[in-house]
């Protein structure tokens, strides 16, 4: 599902400022489903953007979200990502093709507090190496 491949520093920080992006739009969002769907987006663009900094790139098959959160995991060193990052895909997923889902207000908030706190790893490990972000 992954294969090695050497991004440019340019290359991983358009990754980042792209999760970031959206992971802003969830902040300010006041719907509770654009809050978790742009939770679970950007929780996959840091994802992308780490696996990048570890010359890695995903192939776009079946299952390749269920991978992507996975390697978050094993490279951040925390297995919640993949508790509760395939939590949020499940969900997606039976909103997205199963008829659809209520997320409440408390819980698109705690997506958002959780993410927030996932993207504080993933920086510190995108800055490990090189600054990428001033």
């Amino acid at each position: 599902m992954f294969e090695k491949f050497v991004f440019s520093e340019k290359q991983v920080a358009n990754y980042y400022k792209s999760a970031l992006r959206d992971l802003n739009i969830a902040r300010k969002a006041d719907e509770t489903e654009v809050t978790f769907r742009f939770c679970y987006d950007a929780l996959l663009k840091l994802a992308i953007a780490v696996s990048a900094k570890n010359s890695l790139r995903v192939k776009a098959r079946q299952g390749h979200h269920i991978k992507l959160i996975d390697k978050l995991a094993e490279i951040l060193e925390e297995t919640d990502i993949k508790i509760i990052g395939q939590e949020m895909r499940s969900k997606r997923n039976w909103d997205l093709y199963g008829g659809g889902v209520i997320i409440s207000k408390k819980e698109a908030l705690e997506y958002l507090q959780w993410v927030d706190d996932i993207f504080r790893k993933g920086e510190h490990h995108l800055n490990a190496k090189a600054r990428l972000f001033h």
